[in-house]
């Protein structure tokens, strides 16, 4: 079996998987870097729909990221990544998926609409009949009953 083909047939069978940053999102991806498995932890349901959406684009992005080095690590152990097949093939990977941005390059996350404070209430009476004392429970006429 020739060099290259050993590496088509290793390139064929590559599989990644990452973890978020606190463990509640699992992805799996297969070498063409489609995503073939997602694992959700119960604590997903205390995040935000915007916040889980990024988790998960951060850790397909990372698990792509880990099928680069598995494409690098097959390329070295068969053709070599000076030859030009190793080069053609590690470039078609770097391309298809490129690097995780560093943390400090993205910008915050922030809400798309802040939330308003909540509202407060005087707690003085407006009407007489709310007033103690004047024959009256709690607004109520007694005389209704």
């Amino acid at each position: 079996m020739s060099s290259t083909v050993a590496l088509a047939d290793r390139v064929a069978t590559l599989s990644a998987s990452a973890t978020g940053d606190d463990g509640a999102v699992r992805v799996t991806v297969a070498g063409s870097g489609l995503v073939t498995g997602i694992e959700l932890d119960d604590r997903v349901q205390r995040l935000p729909g915007t916040m889980l959406a990024a988790e998960l684009m951060r850790t397909i992005r990372r698990a792509q990221a880990a099928i680069v080095d598995q494409a690098a690590t097959a390329v070295d152990e068969t053709v070599g990544s000076g030859s030009e097949t190793g080069k053609a093939v590690l470039d078609s990977f770097s391309q298809r998926f490129p690097p995780e941005p560093n943390k400090s390059e993205e910008p915050p996350v922030t809400p798309v609409m802040p939330t308003p404070p909540f509202p407060t209430f005087r707690s003085t009476p407006t009407l007489p009949q709310q007033l103690p004392g004047n024959g009256f429970e709690s607004g109520r006429d007694s005389r209704a009953r």
